[in-house]
């Protein structure tokens, strides 16, 4: 989710290169969600994708290999070593789940697949205790039990009236045993509204027939959704779409199967115990453990407490024996619309003991942990932020930039946590939010919305719980168009320490071609519980424009104010105002001083420069223009994108320009010589959302994708990289010319091989073939030195695939080909064909540990075979030319011959030839 940008110079900055840090990725979607037992890694669905993630830092660790068709269930073994994947296509997928946090770059693929599962989709399964039988429902009312070990079918119960919506083990000791072994039962509910109790026994098993339900459970008139039986077995809980949750007694049913081992008795079956009145459609429902804290207290209570979740959005905490609601934990939303209800309404519930929290899943893809002793919000998890429009920084009063506030097609706003995985959702606009803003401190952010108002957040009161979050201090209406360009002042308003972050005015510029001009300098810098937002007095109200405004920024020193439209200018006015005094209220107003014109299409983005009088202007026509504001003249045109330019920023100290556009590409232009330095892409939709960090270092791009990826400056990591490695270089290099002084030939041709420089290994054996030559003593030599040919003999594995690739390039040029045949011969001569083909399997063997891929088969023969391809072809054509200049040279014989025998002699003797 993150993007580097290098070299940010104050005088001209060399060419730069990016550096992607880190991503904020879709993480669900929707479908079925599981948590580990710890509760620091979570699986969940992205389209027909299963993600494995780290829940503290939102690291993608893995993905387990789909077969393109939809996941309608899933679950985690409770040990965590499986994890079982139904998908639409009727097939049951088993995986084995990393134990590593270190991501892998390969999808996870299944050690066990089972084509056909069930005749019909699977909607609901569930492992039980001990790791043993997973248990899976189908739509046409088949319940099979599986081992999931082995992967077969132990158990199959069929006779429900419809689709299985709830599955619950049952596994407690069993009171009829001397030894008091455990047994286990299957609890499932069906659309017909009943809940059915099996015997996982050996006469149940497959292949023995239908094996009926030991009770029926008749009391729900709608869909029960949930199923959880108490620790001691003694208590089944069952909720459904009725509004209400039942608690079935079940120690008559064991008491009946006591009876029963002595002949006939009376059959009893499990009684209602309770009734609970929920007052919505439960989605989800379980029992807490007995001993669970729910004050913060040491104390543990015995009672009986379980858990409902549903339509409301909201966790509920109830006592199942009174029948009384605990407490509550979440926020009932304010109703927008019934869309927009049911989108936030409670899918599934997942309880930890181990932590002692509770995880809601929401249908609006949100996922959210909370603790049991604090009744508090600990984290949130966005799944999906759909189309991202707008985003900027938020700083706190200790840390400058630890927030990132998004605007997605939703009326929320996203805040995320730069340095955790953590979110917070601001809600308070009826509409979808389409430009958000900061002001000098960044502590403060001002929102504009489709619901044609313009809100102001401030953060909250840090509290005893050290939670965070926004409330809305202000809203500002007046607009009859939506608000799609906000700014608010770039300086403090107030003269005093104590207010020192204050603003003084904010801007929106709507559809309706008008700026309003609204003053905020009374505004509360934090928000407290109960606040209810302020009503902001519009100073001025200005036709700027003959269509739609896109965009405002406002100067650094808060003296010049510039809007750009779909008219194709940019207009910059004189902000006049006069902040309130005692007894006299603000003034404010705005006065053009200037328009640049010069765009060809409409103006998608407008920025002032921190350091000199220029404007930036960003356009539909693919441009980027840079202008003075001094005369309102085009100083600069920056042409690269193949799409609108949407966004625009200054970098460097104003040295450089970043641009995002509807071809998915961020790029980093140099002002000075109108380069695009640098093209960072990471997107694959329009970059609507571009935002800088206060110290220039980090840059944050947000698309259409739903995809957010933060770009940081990593010229000095990567400058010192390079220096390290001409250092090394430069030593490795003296170390070679010492090892030739001292003959040390095996060292020097190892420490060739491993700087990768063949010029210098063929530069070795060039000298010490021409040494041989020049020596009048003769040698038995190969290479012309018994030392190297000891070398090439025991020469390392790897080393030598090395060398004989070195000897393939030499040998295809004729200048070269010489020392080439003569290394050749040497290697032919004194190491087997074993010994060659081992070598390139060692290669390939040390390449794969390296990159830190699965052990490879291959023994090297593919690329030795490859190598001698290569150089055969080139050898044969050297044995022909040298046959040829073999031949050619008998000719000269023949010359040399002749002369000899006198041919010329009398001739020259009686002076007969005279030469003119």
């Amino acid at each position: 989710m993150s993007v580097t940008i290098k070299d940010f110079f104050f005088h001209e900055p060399p060419k730069v290169e990016d550096c992607n840090v880190r991503s904020i990725a879709p993480l669900y979607t929707s479908g079925p969600v599981a948590v580990t037992k710890d509760g620091s890694k979570i699986v969940t669905c992205v389209e027909e994708h299963a993600l494995l993630t780290d829940v503290a830092t939102g690291l993608e660790i893995c993905r387990f290999s789909g077969d393109t068709e939809s996941i309608t269930s899933l679950c985690l073994s409770p040990s965590g070593k499986y994890l079982l994947v139904f998908t639409s296509s009727l097939s049951l997928r088993i995986f084995e789940v990393p134990t590593s946090d270190s991501p892998l770059a390969k999808p996870v693929q299944p050690i066990r697949v089972v084509a056909r599962a069930h005749e019909a989709p699977v909607h609901v399964c569930k492992a039980d205790p001990t790791s043993t039988y997973l248990a899976s429902g189908a739509a046409d009312g088949v319940v099979k039990v599986w081992d999931i070990a082995r992967g077969y079918v132990t158990h199959v119960f069929k006779g429900h009236g419809g689709v299985i919506s709830a599955l619950a083990f049952d596994y407690h000791q069993d009171p009829s045993s001397v030894t008091l072994q455990r047994k286990i039962q299957l609890i499932t509910g069906s659309v017909d509204t009943r809940i059915r109790i099996f015997e996982l026994t050996d006469s149940a098993a497959r292949g023995t027939g239908t094996q009926k339900p030991v009770a029926v459970l008749e009391g729900h008139v709608s869909v029960p959704r949930g199923l959880d039986v108490s620790e001691n077995g003694k208590w089944l809980i069952s909720g459904g779409r009725d509004s209400v949750v039942l608690v079935w007694d079940l120690s008559s049913l064991q008491q009946a199967k006591t009876k029963g081992a002595k002949g006939k008795s009376k059959v009893l079956t499990p009684t209602l115990a309770k009734t609970v009145p929920i007052l919505e459609r439960v989605e989800a429902v379980g029992l807490l453990r007995s001993d669970e804290d729910l004050t913060g207290s040491s104390s543990a209570s015995d009672k009986l407490r379980f858990y409902t979740g549903g339509e409301n959005g909201v966790v509920k905490i109830w006592d199942a024996r009174e029948g009384t609601l605990l407490f509550t934990m979440g926020s009932e939303h304010n109703k927008i619309s019934d869309e927009q209800e049911t989108q936030r309404q409670i899918v599934d519930i997942i309880y930890l003991p181990a932590t002692s929290s509770i995880i809601s899943v929401h249908a609006d893809q949100n996922i959210m942990f909370h603790s049991l002793s604090t009744h508090a919000l600990t984290r949130q998890m966005i799944g999906f932020n759909d189309e991202i429009v707008d985003a900027r920084f938020l700083s706190t009063t200790t840390q400058r930039d630890s927030h990132l506030a998004l605007a997605t097609n939703s009326s929320l706003i996203r805040v995320y946590s730069v340095t955790e995985f953590d979110a917070r959702l601001l809600e308070g606009h009826t509409e979808i939010v389409l430009c958000v803003d900061t002001g000098a401190s960044g502590t403060v952010l001002a929102s504009g919305s489709k619901d044609r108002s313009a809100r102001i957040w401030a953060p909250l009161k840090s509290g005893a719980d050290g939670g965070w979050g926004y409330g809305c201090v202000a809203v500002c209406e007046g607009h009859a168009e939506s608000v799609g360009a906000i700014a608010l002042s770039r300086q403090a308003g107030a003269s005093d320490e104590s207010a020192a972050s204050h603003l003084s005015f904010l801007f929106t510029g709507s559809q309706d071609r008008t700026i309003k001009m609204w003053d905020v300098a009374e505004l509360p810098v934090a928000y407290e519980d109960g606040m209810e937002p302020t009503k902001c007095k519009s100073l001025s109200t200005l036709k700027a424009h003959e269509k739609d405004i896109n965009a405002l920024d406002v100067s650094p020193n808060d003296r010049l104010l510039v809007s750009g439209s779909q008219d194709r200018t940019a207009n910059v006015y004189e902000i006049d105002y006069v902040a309130g005094a005692a007894g006299r209220a603000a003034r404010g107003g705005l006065r053009l001083v200037g328009t640049c014109k010069g765009h060809k299409r409409g103006v998608w983005a407008v920025k002032f420069g921190r350091v000199e009088r220029v404007l930036a202007t960003g356009s539909g026509d693919k441009t980027v223009k840079l202008w003075s504001l001094d005369d309102f003249t085009c100083l600069k045109t920056f042409e690269g994108h193949t799409n609108s330019v949407l966004r625009v920023d200054f970098l460097t100290m104003g040295m450089q320009l970043v641009s995002s556009g509807s071809d998915g590409l961020v790029k980093l232009w140099n002002i000075k010589d109108e380069e695009c330095v640098t093209t960072m892409d990471n997107h694959r939709d329009k970059v609507w959302a571009l935002t800088v960090s206060y110290d220039e270092q980090t840059v944050v791009s947000a698309a259409a994708d739903s995809m957010v990826t933060f770009w940081k400056d990593c010229t000095e990591e990567q400058e010192e990289e390079k220096e390290k490695k001409r250092t090394d270089l430069i030593l490795k290099r003296q170390d070679f010319l010492n090892y030739l002084e001292l003959n040390d030939y095996r060292r020097a041709i190892q420490l060739a091989l491993s700087m990768g420089q063949p010029g210098r290994l063929y530069n070795l054996f060039k000298d010490i073939r021409a040494s041989a030559a020049e020596s009048s003593t003769s040698s038995a030599s190969l290479t012309g030195n018994s030392s190297v040919d000891e070398v090439i003999r025991t020469l390392a594995g790897s080393d030598l695939a090395k060398l004989l690739r070195y000897v393939r390039d030499w040998n295809a040029v004729a200048k070269t080909c010489t020392i080439a045949q003569g290394v050749l011969f040497a290697t032919v001569k004194l190491r087997s064909a074993d010994d060659v083909m081992q070598a390139f399997g060692d290669e390939m063997h040390e390449a794969a540990l390296v990159e830190g891929k699965a052990d490879i088969k291959d023994t090297g023969g593919t690329r030795l075979k490859e190598t001698v391809d290569a150089l055969i072809p080139y050898t044969e054509r050297h044995l022909a030319r040298m046959e040829r200049l073999v031949q050619e040279s008998y000719m000269v014989d023949y010359v040399l011959a002749e002369m000899d025998d006198g041919m010329f002699d009398g001739e020259l003797e009686d002076g007969a030839m005279d030469v003119e």
